[in-house]
């Protein structure tokens, strides 16, 4: 009772949005009884003169409500309109069974247990822990037998209707080595359903999981762009771009910054049309102690990044991820606004 409860709201939600951004005019200032995301429908903007500012929906890990229609608003509530989102959001929409472990602690555990050094109590825990995902894995494996990429399609729907777009989706586990093809074509074919150009994942180490990758996103018609942390370097995904023209970046200039790299606007200028997006955040360089700091407040190019993609017509995404320690006086949304904030000035600038 309690899922066929869940499922008519959610119909109800998405065709009352529906119906509301629909029948909104241009000159509507006051929007009685709307959901608070459909004034931002009319000021959001596409792009900051030319640049597509956006936002990664890890953004929002620390906030209770982690479903698909709690995540439109966060992005509401920063005044973005563009995104690239998070596989756990969008597979919720879709019904996957809710993972109530504690992973951080079966996790913790499991590494003692290596070692040698858990306790008699917590042996019990882990023993307690590891039946709980036993358990929770044959749940997916029933879920994962009856999914449907087409219910994608009625979450676009939905992020449509408030005027915000999926640029790029994350299906977190389901592009590493060891994933089966089904999965990795189940991942592919969710981000073309959701709009996305392309999905995103850490480059593999195996060169030929890269290769795989690249093959499978020309088979589905969908790009895979790949990140890292402090291993960037200027040449590092060339492999991956030699194998397959579905194969491209996703640079993450405050990782590059903190790996020592003084080199991203170079970088940049000679690989613009291998980067589909770039994840946006302020860190020290290897000197400063690399330590992830507000927008401004680090070491990394930021300003003189979004320029540079604002004079010479870079057409891929800004994308803003949020990593640094939030304040006791402030909020997550608070503090995501102030980054979104410090890169429309630099482009307004």
């Amino acid at each position: 009772m309690k899922t066929f409860k869940k499922q008519d709201s959610r119909r109800s939600f998405i065709k009352n949005l529906a119906s509301l951004s629909a029948g909104v005019s241009l000159g509507a200032t006051n929007l009685w009884g709307a959901p608070a995301y459909i004034p931002n429908l009319l000021k959001n903007k596409n792009a900051i003169n030319g640049v597509q500012l956006g936002l990664i929906t890890y953004s929002f890990r620390d906030l209770k409500d982690q479903s698909a229609e709690a995540t439109l608003q966060y992005t509401l509530d920063c005044g973005v309109n563009a995104i690239e989102l998070m596989g756990g959001p969008a597979e919720s929409f879709i019904g996957r069974p809710e993972n109530k472990i504690d992973q951080r602690m079966l996790y913790r555990l499991m590494r003692k247990e290596r070692n040698k050094e858990l306790t008699r109590e917590e042996n019990k825990q882990l023993t307690d822990l590891k039946k709980q995902k036993e358990s929770f894995d044959k749940e997916i494996e029933v879920w994962k037998k009856n999914r449907s990429v087409a219910k994608f399609s009625a979450l676009k729907d939905m992020y449509d209707a408030a005027g915000v777009k999926i640029y790029a989706f994350k299906p977190d586990y389901l592009l590493r080595k060891g994933n089966s093809e089904a999965d990795i074509n189940y991942a592919m074919q969710a981000g073309k359903r959701l709009g996305a150009t392309h999905v995103t994942l850490e480059l593999p180490k195996d060169e030929a999981h890269s290769l795989k990758l690249g093959q499978l996103g020309a088979k589905n018609g969908i790009k895979v762009a790949y990140h890292g942390h402090e291993q960037q370097h200027a040449h590092w995904w060339d492999t991956a771009l030699e194998q397959s023209s579905h194969n491209a970046m996703n640079l993450d200039l405050g990782h590059y910054t903190a790996a020592g790299n003084t080199d991203a606007m170079e970088l940049i200028q000679k690989q613009h049309q291998n980067i589909l997006s770039m994840h946006v955040k302020d860190r020290k360089n290897p000197e400063n102690g690399k330590k992830n700091m507000p927008f401004g407040q680090g070491d990394t190019p930021i300003k003189e990044v979004l320029q540079m993609m604002r004079d010479k017509s870079y057409p891929f995404a800004a994308t803003v991820e949020y990593e640094y320690r939030t304040p006791k006086d402030s909020t997550v949304i608070d503090e995501i606004r102030k980054c979104v904030t410090y890169c429309k000035m630099a482009l307004e600038s």
